[in-house]
């Protein structure tokens, strides 16, 4: 059966590379919405309230139409590839894969809890704080692509090296964007 379906392999693929950008898109912008939110605490009445309102209502959509669905899209497709390829299992680059993966996951769902907290009218994080909790996508997705796309000719250490050097870059960024907003 599974030979049946092997010429389909690059369909699932497809499908998997489009979710997955659909789903990063959306853990991105859910983010900046986070952020946004959470800013709106600091406007005047009425317009805090009117802008949390909408920031609740584009949050829930954002999450349930578009993050969520491309992430289980992506999921089943990936879950695909694998049964129709089961030598990637034999391959340590695609755990390492599956690994961030998992990190990501863990990440969508800490995203999913936030979702609800603002809806609730809890602020637990600063936007600063969302700003550098939004960068942790960008790494993982990041990590992902190197580990897909060099495979075997991935040095461990200098992959390790190069994630936290663009980690320490994206921090820095945000801090000078930080020092940028507070001066004007």
């Amino acid at each position: 059966m599974i030979e049946i379906l092997l010429p389909y392999y690059a369909y699932f693929k497809a499908v998997h590379i489009v979710f997955v950008i659909s789903w990063m898109a959306g853990l991105f912008y859910i983010l900046s919405l986070f952020i946004y939110h959470t800013e709106a605490n600091d406007k005047p009445e009425p317009e805090k309230s009117i802008l949390q309102q909408q920031f609740i209502k584009m949050e829930a959509t954002l999450w349930k139409i578009i993050a969520t669905p491309a992430m289980v899209i992506s999921l089943l497709a990936g879950i695909c590839m694998l049964d129709l390829n089961r030598a990637l299992l034999q391959m340590d680059w695609m755990w390492v894969k599956l690994s961030f993966v998992v990190g990501l996951l863990i990440y969508h769902f800490i995203c999913q809890k936030i979702v609800k907290q603002l809806k609730n009218g809890q602020f637990k994080m600063t936007s600063f704080q969302l700003r550098l909790w939004r960068e942790l996508a960008t790494i993982f997705m990041i990590a992902i692509v190197f580990v897909v796309i060099l495979k075997n000719a991935l040095n461990w250490v200098y992959g390790l090296v190069g994630i936290m050097g663009v980690a320490l870059v994206i921090m820095i960024a945000v801090k000078m964007y930080k020092s940028y907003r507070l001066r004007k």
